[in-house]
């Protein structure tokens, strides 16, 4: 029992010991105190103090949970091992279990053990049997420390338990696997790294070598000498003079493994390493010849460049400088080694196989020789060589020679030898030819000569040469003719070439031909071809020949062209045409060539010839007709007839009286790409006559043989001048004269209308007269009216019909009655059947300033004039979601610069200026559905001060307010406001405020501060619609028209003429009685200086009005002329004078009726006559 316990306290004792633990904690971490090594394996263990249900507990290092498994948990102990422990596996550790329990942190230590190598003493790749070698255990870091050594070899023997293993006579058996380790006290090291022991059994065996094997005069060779796959050796150098001489030692062991020698002889060497030293095998010996200074050099005998089979020569190799020495040879090719070795090889019969290059050298001994000889190349030709013969000429005049040459190509050294006629003769000598030169002779003989060469002794003869003719020329001369003699000959045709020798007297003549063609003529006079060929083409030159030696030279040549094609004739006549009585010359001939016959024909070509009562026989190739018909002619010439082709037929017509007329249907001076026109062909007086018709035409097209030719579909290649012809069926050869030629015009370009509109401004209900001018109004147009229909997504205008123009109108005009907003619209014209339709019209524009819901634009700042600084901002109101704005500047052209795009930016419905896009312009809103706004008329200002006016129209009975503005200051002093140029304010107030506007307050309106002046704008007031009246229509317009009369009388009274004149010029209302009050794109103004007069009538009201009813403003002008005497004539005086009357109605009106202001305009004149 007592040991039991004391057992126990030994064991917590030292788990304390090696653990450790604090009581403090509700869990204690045991970690090992020592240092653990890598590799080793070590546990943690995490306890509870208060052992209970089943729990997990984790690990922590360095502050981090670890994802580790744990081993199985208990009720009060977790373990982690880990196995191998690394340093990286070092650090500070704690464990907490589920119920927060927490140990302290302990650190765990882990270290690298001490490494251990195995070194091999000497360190050798590779040992050889016998050597000695040493293997150290070498433990790192280990200080004073004593270790015991493990070792674990290969040998069978029992290792040695110290530091060092040593092998005094390394075997075979001890090739294999070393390692160690070391041991103290209770530490161990881990085993070394295996180091591997290779023991070769067999010596190593050095390689010599040797940079080269010939040692150049005054030069050395240098040797290298090197064992592979081992290290550390000495090297060991002999050499023999021969090989049966004994070794003698150069060089005792040394690291160099190259040593550079400079004599000749039989080298070899061997290594050795370690102590005791072990010696390699000898390498292989290695023979090093000295070159000597002489030089060998080849000779050939005889010196031939070429040599054929049979010939003799001699090889000879002779050393410069040699003296006495007796040497010995080597010959390349090494067939001629023969021994003993010669300086001369003699070949007494060359063959081909002799051929090849040769070279010697000479050997003074084993050892030492001279450098090879230049090489010398050798040919033998396996065929016996031919002899060349040429002739500076053939033929030679009585009293002349001819100069001979022989040569043998490729090959020098021949004699020539000379020789004519038979072969079996002997060679010529100084008394048949003269020797020139070696290889040329001169001879006066006609004759066959030919020659040969030779060479060397014995004599080698080459083949005898072609023999050469040389002829004597004698003076009779030899001419070629040809029958018939054409320049050029057809295919088929018979000729006859003939040599004629002149002078020749009754010899009789051998004659020889000539000539380039395919056909080699006979030895005969004569050369007749009865069906000539292509092939017969040719030069042709002749001469005659007396005896075999003796001949005329030859002829001149005559050029033979035989054509292959049959000629064909051409027939052409003076004129085609011709009136009755008259008649037609026609002419045939056959180009490049003569001796032609003409025959003519008239109708069928099975016809036979004309006769002289056919035709006037002009001359050869001519003759006169009188008759109209078809006809054509051939050519034909030798014996037999050879014929050309027929001519092409040439038709002759008589012209009848009557005439043919080209007409156009529809006339139309211009056509237009698309459109259907007919061409007619009519004949005049025809009577019953049935008629085939021609047309001629400059067009690309070429109209059938019909009276009608109908385009259905016009191109600008139809364009041209058209005329006709007709042709009695009847008699084929008698036609009409042809038409006057019409000229069509086909234009590519679609004709586009101009549309323009009247009047630009509106005043509500007004009518407004559309005009379509097309570019030749009288072609046939109808006219085709639309309403404009904006379209955003691009930018242009789609078209509605407008009523009662679905099928066009014949006048170019069309009136749209009671529009009462802002429009626009398009017109084109169409003609023809089917239909063809110009392009749309630009869209043109009538205005109003008109207010409406459905549509409206509004201006910011609201006035009519701006400054050029200013930011303007345009509003678009109404039935829709998108806009666009667009500008009439007073270029009066639209353009897509027009849209807002171009002069400002678009943001939603609200356009915004660009202040250096501002321009004086009209200026109105387009929808998405399609609806126009009312129309504002804007301008820019570039002056210091501006007139703030209302930019709307302004109802009556509204009040309204007009103000002067600076663009930098305030006002400081009285501002002037004037009317129509007349002042009507001139105090303190800077504003002109008008408590109920009137129609008679409408007019130009301006302002003046400090001298300086604004522009003019004009302030438009609507009538507000009256209450309806009692009184009768026709009342009123009696009553207006009295009042306007005893006006006009007044006006006549009070004024006289006047220099000046003012006017009101409404757009373009001056085409129709009523125009616009409402005149906003041309505000008008008047001079300076004249005095304008407004007076206003009312008619009578009633307190009722009609909802329906319109206002009109009529403005007339009356010219008011001076009628005095002729003495006291003075200038006319013009004086505007305005006159508005409102007009009323009594009782119910119908809706036309309508009240309507009238301005009047009188201008004083002259009458006429006086």
């Amino acid at each position: 029992m007592g040991h039991t316990l004391l057992c126990v306290l030994g064991l917590f004792l030292l788990n304390t010991l090696l653990y450790g633990h604090a009581e403090e904690s509700e869990a204690i971490l045991e970690v090992p105190h020592f240092t653990m090594f890598e590799g080793d394996s070590v546990t943690l263990r995490c306890r509870h103090r208060t052992p209970g249900n089943e729990m997990k507990a984790s690990f922590i290092k360095d502050g981090s949970p670890l994802k580790m498994e744990t081993n199985h948990p208990s009720l009060s102990l977790v373990e982690m091992t880990i196995n191998p422990v690394s340093v990286s596996d070092g650090g500070t550790y704690k464990c907490k279990f589920d119920d927060g329990a927490e140990s302290e942190e302990r650190e765990l230590k882990v270290e690298v053990r001490n490494r251990v190598d195995v070194i091999l003493q000497p360190n050798w790749p590779q040992i050889f049997r016998g050597e000695t070698i040493t293997l150290s255990c070498e433990i790192q870091d280990v200080g004073d420390t004593e270790w015991e050594y493990e070792w674990r070899t290969p040998s069978s023997e029992t290792p040695p338990q110290h530091k060092e293993y040593r092998i005094s006579r390394a075997t075979e058996s001890h090739s294999g696997d070393y390692s160690c380790k070391g041991r103290r006290d209770y530490l161990l090291t881990q085993w070394s790294d295996v180091i591997t022991l290779t023991v070769s059994a067999d010596r190593p065996k050095p390689t010599l070598t040797a940079d080269k094997t010939i040692i150049p005069v005054r030069g050395a060779v240098t040797l290298s000498c090197s064992v592979e796959g081992s290290a550390d050796w000495k090297y060991y150098w002999f050499s023999r003079t021969s090989r049966s001489s004994g070794a003698q030692r150069l060089r005792d062991g040394g690291a160099d493994k190259a040593i550079r020698v400079s004599q000749g002889g039989l080298y070899h060497c061997r290594g050795g390493r370690g102590d005791p030293e072990t010696f390699t095998r000898d390498s292989d010996t290695v023979t090093i010849q000295k070159t000597v200074s002489n030089r060998a050099v080849v000779t050939l005998q005889p010196n031939w460049l070429q040599i054929f089979s049979g010939e003799k020569f001699t090889v000879r190799c002779e050393i410069q400088g040699g003296g006495d020495t007796k040497w010995t040879y080597e010959w390349t090719p090494a067939k001629l080694n023969r021994p003993p070795t010669d300086n001369e090889y003699r070949i007494s019969r060359a063959t081909v196989s002799h051929s090849g290059d040769y070279s010697c050298k000479g050997r003074r001994d084993s050892y030492s020789s001279t450098e090879w000889s230049d090489v010398i190349t050798l040919t033998v030709s396996s065929q016996r060589p031919k002899a060349e013969l040429s002739a500076d000429r053939r033929d030679f005049p009585a009293g002349g020679s001819v100069t001979l040459s022989c040569s043998v190509n490729l090959s020098s050294g021949w004699k020539y030898f000379w020789y004519r006629g038979e072969k079996t003769s002997e060679p010529l000598n100084t008394q048949d030819a003269v020797f020139i030169s070696d290889g040329q002779i001169s001879v006066s003989q006609g004759g066959l000569y030919w020659c040969r060469g030779g060479r060397g002794d014995p004599v080698y003869y080459t083949e005898d040469s072609d023999a050469v003719g040389i002829d004597k020329i004698i003076p009779n001369r030899a001419v070629v003719t040809l029958q018939p003699n054409w320049s050029e000959i057809y295919s088929g045709e018979t000729i006859t070439l003939r040599c004629e020798i002149k002078n020749g007297g009754d010899t009789e003549w051998e004659y020889e031909w000539k000539t380039t063609s395919s056909y080699k003529p006979l030895k005969d006079s004569e050369y007749r071809i009865k069906y000539a060929y292509l092939s017969h083409s040719g030069d042709y030159s002749c001469k005659g020949r007396r005896d075999s030696y003796s001949s005329t030279e030859l002829s001149d040549v005559i050029t033979l062209t035989v054509s292959s094609q049959r000629p064909k004739a051409e027939l052409s006549a003076d004129r085609r045409d011709f009136p009755a009585g008259g008649s037609v010359t026609l002419s045939c001939s056959v180009n490049l060539s003569s001796g032609w016959k003409y025959f003519w024909y008239r109708g069928e070509k099975t016809s036979e010839p004309l006769n002289t009562q056919d035709a006037v026989f002009i001359s050869d190739g001519q003759i006169s007709v009188s008759q109209g018909g078809l006809y054509w002619c051939r050519g034909g010439r030798g014996d037999p007839v050879y014929y050309t082709e027929h001519s092409n037929a040439v038709s002759i017509n008589k012209i009848i009286p009557n005439r043919a007329v080209v007409t156009l249907q529809p006339n139309w001076s211009e056509i237009y790409s698309g459109e259907t026109i007919t061409l007619r062909c009519e004949i005049k007086d025809g009577g019953d006559t049935e008629w085939e018709y021609e047309w001629e035409t400059t067009s690309s097209y070429k109209p059938l043989k019909d009276s009608e030719y109908r385009i259905r579909s016009a191109y600008s290649s139809h364009s041209g001048d058209y005329s006709c012809k007709g042709r009695m069926k009847s008699a084929q050869q008698t036609s009409t004269d042809w038409s006057d030629p019409v000229k069509l015009t086909v234009s590519y370009n679609r004709p586009q209308p101009v549309l323009t509109v009247s009047p630009s401004w509106l005043s509500p209900g007004a009518s407004v007269t559309l005009s379509c001018r097309v570019k030749d109004p009288s072609a046939g147009w109808r006219f085709f009216w639309f309403k404009a229909v904006p379209k955003l997504s691009g930018n242009y205008y789609d078209q509605e019909l407008l009523p009662g123009s679905s099928n066009g109108t014949e006048q170019d005009s069309y009136i749209v009655h009671g529009q009462t907003h802002t429009a626009g619209y398009k017109c084109r014209a169409g003609r023809g059947d089917p239909v063809y339709y110009t392009s749309y019209s630009e869209p043109k524009f009538v205005w109003s300033a008109d207010f409406h819901s459905s549509a409206s634009l509004t201006v910011s700042p609201d006035r009519v004039q701006h400054f050029t600084s200013d930011s303007v901002s345009l509003s678009c109101e109404g039935n829709s979601t998108e806009w666009r704005v667009r500008r009439f500047t007073k270029d009066r052209y639209l353009s897509y610069s027009s849209y807002c795009s171009y002069w400002g930016t678009m943001t939603g419905s609200t356009c915004s200026i660009n202040s250096n896009q501002q321009s004086d312009a009209v200026y109105w809103c387009e929808s998405g559905s399609g609806e126009f706004s009312n129309a504002v008329n804007i301008t820019k200002q570039n002056e210091h001060i501006i007139l703030v006016s209302p930019v709307r129209p302004v109802t009556e009975g509204d009040p309204v307010s007009l103000s002067c503005k600076l663009k930098r200051e305030k006002l400081v002093s009285d501002v002037f406001f004037y009317r129509n140029d007349k002042l009507i304010q001139n105090d303190s107030r800077r504003e002109l405020n008008i408590s109920a506007v009137l129609k008679s307050d409408e007019g130009f309106y301006k302002c003046q501060h400090s001298g300086e002046e604004s522009a003019q704008s004009w302030m438009s007031v609507k009538v507000s619609r009256p209450e309806s009246s009692s009184v009768p229509v026709p009342l009123i317009v009696g009553l207006v028209c009295g009042i306007v009369l005893i006006l006009l009388l007044l006006l006549l009274y009070r004024y006289r003429p006047s220099k000046d004149s003012c006017s009101i010029r409404p757009i373009q209302s001056e085409s129709t009685n009523r125009g616009s009050a409402e005149n906003y794109s041309s505000p008008v103004h008047v001079a300076a200086g004249d005095a304008p007069l407004y007076e206003t009538i009312k008619g009578f009201e009633n307190t009722q009005s009609v909802a329906d009813e319109s206002q009109d403003f009529t403005y007339s002008l009356i010219e008011l002329k001076n009628i005095g005497k002729k003495k006291k004539r003075h200038e006319p005086e013009e004086v505007c004078v305005y006159s508005e009357v409102n007009a009323g109605t009594a009782g119910k009106s119908p809706p036309a009726a309508a009240n309507e202001t009238v301005y009047s305009e009188v201008k004083p004149g002259t009458a006429l006559g006086l």
